[in-house]
């Protein structure tokens, strides 16, 4: 049972502050780390897998530092994102390398019980050039996982990975984490996120911006004031009659369609048909405006 704490932590490069004042703990089981690209996730996993110091605050593993402790690197593995640069190696060969880097006592061994566990024995005579992009995903996890760390830390693991890949890298994430490893993966995909893991912490701008069960932080999202554009046959008339819902917060009248803003949006999406009807209008068009993921985590920081 191993716990990775963040206290405080910051990064920065010159001028630009990657990480600002972080704290957070992640434990046993899957942990999802959301937030928008360039948020710093990818900062905050290199500071846990200690290959990056914080400028400030600290970051540990069950109360030892990470940085510049070379005992407790036994006990973490990273997936990177980047890909893998050593195409020339076979898939054996990479997971090999990494056995032999930590001194394993049966490195052999340790290589083939790990690539069985990805289910990449067959593929692993093949260089690595030749793998796909799920194949190469589960032999970098193959590769960090071969000295049975504790934790298990993984930058953006679905990107580009096709759906039954996906659904493979899953199962065995959820079985780590049933297993009692510490599971950390990043995501900027919201759905990614629900389907495996229950626990979150958001980041966005380098700063924490929620933290705990992923259905709580889920309702906030969905219930935060949210932007759509309409367009009916009247804008003017609609406008008014919009105005008195209790689910509307205010409506902005543009040349071709209404800005709304709402509060709720599950009455509104279901009322709003009804109240065009009921005074003979058309609608043409209802959409968000401000749909992306910065939108809403960038809610989450004001709140």
């Amino acid at each position: 049972m191993s716990d990775l704490v963040l206290d405080s932590a910051s990064r920065w490069f010159g001028n630009v502050v990657a990480v600002n004042d972080v704290s957070l703990s992640i434990g046993p089981g899957v942990t999802g780390l959301l937030g928008p690209n360039g948020a710093g996730k990818t900062t905050l996993m290199a500071m846990m897998a200690g290959y990056l110091a914080p400028s400030a605050g600290s970051v540990t593993l069950d109360g030892q530092p990470v940085w510049r402790n070379t005992a407790i690197y036994r006990q973490i593995g990273l997936v990177p994102e980047r890909e893998l640069s050593f195409g020339y190696l076979t898939g054996r060969q990479f997971v090999r390398a990494n056995a032999d880097l930590h001194k394993l006592p049966d490195a052999a061994a340790a290589t083939e019980r790990i690539l069985g566990v990805v289910d990449m024995v067959e593929p692993a005579a093949r260089r690595l050039d030749t793998y796909s992009k799920g194949m190469r995903q589960r032999i970098k996890i193959a590769a960090a996982l071969v000295h049975e760390p504790a934790v298990l830390l993984l930058d953006e693991p679905f990107n580009g990975v096709d759906p039954r890949q996906r659904m493979h890298l899953m199962d065995l994430l959820r079985r780590l984490g049933d297993q009692g490893k510490t599971v950390l993966f990043s995501s900027h995909i919201l759905e990614e996120v629900e389907r495996l893991a229950r626990h979150i912490e958001v980041v966005v701008s380098g700063r924490h911006a929620a933290s705990g069960d992923f259905g709580a932080i889920r309702r906030l999202m969905t219930d935060r004031p949210v932007q759509y554009a309409v367009r009916s046959s009247d804008n003017r008339r609609l406008a008014a009659l919009l105005m008195a819902e209790a689910s509307v917060r205010a409506v902005g009248l543009r040349k071709e369609h209404l800005d709304v803003q709402v509060d709720d949006l599950g009455s509104f999406a279901v009322g709003l048909p009804g109240l065009a009807r009921q005074h003979d209008l058309t609608l043409f068009e209802l959409s968000p405006s401000d749909e992306s993921l910065e939108s809403v985590f960038a809610y989450l920081v004001a709140r």
